[in-house]
């Protein structure tokens, strides 16, 4: 099986003379390019007013305006094929640098694009758009077909996972704004920022020494996906680690099955035994695993608990790319090196070390330090609105890749004796009760004055 990142050797060098054809001929450059692009176009577009780039979606269906399946595509046909036009073109112009097959990709990126457009058509039901959303479908879809018909080879070509992931994940750093730090404080700092490293610790040491589980970057991939933010941060552990496609598979899947058990019960439950709504949310905020999920489930228990469980969620969020940097340097120096080798120095760190990485702390500066203060929170956040859209796109097509190239028969030897289903069962429960006592030794007044927000 091939992995999410696969190592090129042509990168691993003792010489620390910097290649600049590998600006132009990587992968992980070219996720750079791409978002940075479209992250200047949308910049572009909403400060001149001159353009408004949209990654439009199918509306929300089954009731009100849209009452049908089919109604869900009212009026976008044209901005939807002015996305596939666009969205191909740009990345067919980094396939064709890179030298891939770009006669085959042309072919194949609209049928694979049609696919992500299912995928999200299904997840915009008004009432499972609640439940499952469009990684669980790209997912669901591509393994449907890889595993009855089989992927044709002719599709392959546009099953890019890693190109897909790599450029949304360099557009999810715009997103990570340092003023939702400031937001909360020292409060949401201490229950997003000291929990999650001692749950990731706590994850690996139980993964690696007593579920002794062979496979490493499955570990740390559902460990980060435990402590910080679900899919998102899975894709990006996954990466540095240089994990197989099979271990972010079930990472997400197990993700997505307790974030939505999660996010129905916990607000049911905290409302049913009268805990604080600051407090709850702080926990919802801290525990459950995607943003989508979190903003949900605390609006369920109230807006107070809303408004803190997302401060608390986008906060932890922060900590991705900061994160992945350590994993891709732990992996490269610590895991991968077998005994006897000879110290890895700077020089292959860099090399092997995941580009696209420095793409996201860039862009995540980029917004906080320039754009936020120089545009406003209001325009800034419009201007995220259009990049989180193509974001979404990229994370879509790369799920639908994944699971055209995922076959159940190879997967059953990555179960290892239901270790993965074990180290999340106990990770999360860590998480639970570590995250419930931090927060509620900041926020219950007990040795800190309780945070006022505005409008509360």
């Amino acid at each position: 099986m091939s992995n999410l990142v696969t190592p090129e050797k042509s990168n691993i060098v003792t010489s620390d003379k910097f290649n600049f054809s590998d600006l132009f001929r990587k992968e992980d450059w070219w996720a750079i390019w791409l978002g940075f692009f479209i992250m200047a176009i949308a910049l572009m577009g909403k400060v001149s007013g001159a353009f408004d780039l949209k990654a439009v979606k199918a509306h929300g269906w089954g009731t009100g305006d849209y009452p049908s399946l089919i109604s869900a595509f009212d009026g976008l046909g044209s901005q939807l094929l002015f996305l596939l036009v666009f969205v191909g073109i740009i990345t067919v112009i980094g396939m064709a640098v890179m030298r891939e097959d770009v006669k085959g990709y042309i072919v194949a990126f609209p049928v694979v694009f049609v696919l992500a457009n299912l995928a999200y058509l299904f997840s915009k039901h008004y009432v499972i758009k609640n439940y499952l959303g469009y990684a669980f479908w790209a997912l669901g879809i591509g393994l449907l077909i890889s595993n009855t018909v089989g992927t044709p080879k002719w599709l392959k070509p546009a099953v890019r996972t890693e190109y897909y992931i790599k450029t949304g994940l360099v557009l999810l750093g715009a997103e990570i704004l340092f003023s939702n730090v400031i937001k909360f404080g020292l409060y949401g700092l201490g229950i997003a920022w000291l929990v999650t490293p001692i749950v990731l610790i706590f994850m690996w040491n139980y993964g690696t020494k007593i579920l002794k589980m062979t496979s490493k970057p499955m570990v740390i991939v559902i460990a980060m996906a435990t402590s910080v933010c679900g899919v998102s941060a899975a894709i990006a552990a996954a990466a540095a680690a240089k994990a197989k496609k099979e271990d972010l598979t079930f990472a997400v899947g197990l993700t997505l099955i307790f974030t939505v058990i999660m996010m129905v019960f916990m607000p049911l439950i905290l409302s049913a035994v009268g805990m604080d709504p600051m407090l709850g949310g702080a926990w919802m905020g801290g525990t459950i695993d995607a943003t989508g999920a979190v903003v949900l489930a605390g609006e369920a228990m109230g807006p107070l608990a809303g408004q803190v469980a997302a401060m608390v969620k986008m906060i932890q969020n922060v900590l991705i790319g900061i994160i992945a940097f350590a994993i891709a340097v732990f992996f490269a120096t610590r895991v991968d090196r077998k005994d006897g080798d000879p110290a890895v120095g700077a020089s292959e760190i860099w090399h092997r070390f995941p580009k696209f990485i420095l793409g996201f702390i860039a862009a995540s500066v980029i917004f906080s330090v320039l754009v936020e203060p120089s545009l406003g929170t209001d325009v800034t956040g419009s201007i995220l609105k259009l990049t989180k859209g193509f974001r979404g796109w990229f994370f879509c097509l790369a799920f639908i890749s994944i699971g055209l190239e995922s076959n159940f028969k190879d997967m059953t030897q990555y179960l290892q004796g239901g270790g993965p289903l074990k180290l999340y069962i106990v990770g999360q429960s860590f998480n639970l009760v570590l995250t419930l006592l931090i927060a509620w030794l900041l926020l219950s007044g007990v040795l800190f004055p309780i945070p006022q927000l505005a409008g509360f």
